[in-house]
């Protein structure tokens, strides 16, 4: 007789205290950041007014990632994870500290503001792979799945609000409120930033009262070996090989976000209303599929139905580029965000399942690269196709694309189309049972 299933809840990773305590960390520290970035690139741009100094904010945040890519992986592994997020979140307060300072001051130098940001892409190149290594340690194996979604979900909220507040302190009076020395200064970005500091220090607070202790996971010392030993583990198992370059692929070729400027104004003749509501779109698409995925997790035939959701991304990326309709447009990117949403979470708690403790480090390093590159790049390449065939062209056929990218997919990773449950048991034992049918 079959074990009956034990009912699922909709809240069991928030049985865990850590699980609670850290989510409540994560929700303040990234609305903090959100209103940070609005701050910060509006900042930039009073100052030079001119719009590659706005990619230039991102290409500050995201080259860290790539210089200290192995060595973060590697430092994940091999120190206590918890104390590594301290750490780079330690930094994170003095890089913002510093500014407020130059908003204090007004400054008109933008290159203070990339350096600064320079150093935050640094910590976060460290905190990244040892939070998401950190995951795991938080709740029981059978709750992860939930704890995922639930991390994408409060990563959402966190996406909807952290601007706004941004967008509103920003524009804050408070100099009519307060003595005429404090308040020409405490203007603009200074109040965000104020903001901001005081999320990151009640994170720091969260976080230091983790009962959990992730200790040392590898024993061994820095080499070539350890270092790399993220790319060769990824190499090697084909299932997280392949569901690591599908969202690569998938997402640098579908990407749409880059070009909604140009949909809003040229094609859409929607304004800049239009132009929010495009951006929210996507992302309210994520917060719903992540809601409902709490309540009603995935059971069976996550693989296939991460690769469906993928195709869907493509497809509903050409109707948005075909469309001349706003309300279809919306639509289009809804279904975008929504479906991304899926293989999110299918992809993460596959990467963190399938992978031993003491590699997750190293192995999150490798997939951040990858979710970087296509998002980063993927709108570099946008703007690139764009210039050579127009918008609606470059958008159309990077859909097709990440389509055609998914069928290729199913054919080179069986195994992916293959996963039925996700568990730490399935997974590790359908890596084990691929390698060893691999010819010698």
């Amino acid at each position: 007789m079959a074990t009956p299933q034990a009912p699922h809840r909709a809240a069991a990773a928030f049985a865990s205290r850590d699980f609670r305590r850290y989510q409540m960390a994560r929700l303040l520290v990234i609305v903090g950041a959100e209103a940070q970035a609005v701050a910060v690139a509006w900042q930039i741009y009073q100052i030079t007014h001119r719009a590659i100094d706005l990619g230039y904010t991102g290409l500050a945040l995201f080259l860290p990632g790539i210089l200290f890519l192995l060595i973060s992986g590697h430092t994940a592994d091999r120190y206590d994870r918890r104390r590594i997020i301290l750490v780079c979140y330690g930094l994170q307060c003095v890089c913002t500290g510093t500014l407020f300072y130059l908003a204090w001051c007004r400054t008109q130098h933008a290159w203070g503001l990339f350096a600064v940001l320079f150093l935050i892409g640094t910590g976060r190149a460290f905190s990244g792979p040892a939070s998401s290594a950190l995951v795991p340690h938080l709740v029981p194996k059978g709750d992860f799945v939930n704890a995922v979604s639930w991390g994408a979900s409060i990563f959402q909220m966190a996406n909807f609000v952290g601007p706004a507040i941004g967008g509103l302190l920003y524009t804050l009076p408070l100099q009519h409120w307060l003595p005429a020395s404090v308040g020409a200064h405490l203007v603009g970005g200074a109040i965000v930033y104020a903001f901001t500091f005081a999320c990151l220090v009640c994170f720091l607070l969260l976080v230091g009262s983790l009962s959990v202790r992730p200790g040392r996971q590898e024993q061994r010392a820095m080499s070539a070996e350890t270092l790399l030993a993220g790319f060769r583990y990824v190499w090697h198992k084909k299932l997280l090989l392949g569901v690591t370059t599908l969202d690569l692929f998938a997402v640098l070729l579908g990407g749409a976000v880059t070009l909604l400027p140009i949909f809003a104004q040229d094609i859409l003749h929607s304004g800049p209303r239009g132009l929010g509501m495009l951006r929210a779109a996507p992302a309210f698409g994520a917060l719903t599929i992540s809601i409902l995925l709490t309540w009603r997790p995935m059971r069976r035939h996550a693989g296939a139905r991460m690769l469906f959701c993928v195709a869907v991304f493509g497809a509903a990326t050409v109707v948005f580029g075909l469309s001349r309709n706003l309300a279809l447009s919306l639509g289009a990117l809804f279904l975008v965000g929504a479906s991304d949403m899926v293989s999110v979470i299918v992809r993460s708690s596959m990467l963190q399942l399938a992978t031993p403790q003491d590699m997750r480090g190293r192995v999150s390093a490798v997939n951040a690269l990858f979710v970087g590159a296509s998002n980063e790049f993927g709108g570099f390449e946008s703007g690139v196709t764009a210039q050579w065939w127009g918008a609606v062209p470059a958008v159309v056929v990077g859909g097709i694309g990440a389509m055609l990218v998914t069928g290729i997919w199913t054919v080179l990773f069986p195994s992916l189309r293959q996963v039925n449950r996700l568990s730490e048991e399935e997974l590790r034992g359908g890596m084990q049972e691929a390698a060893a049918a691999e010819p010698a």
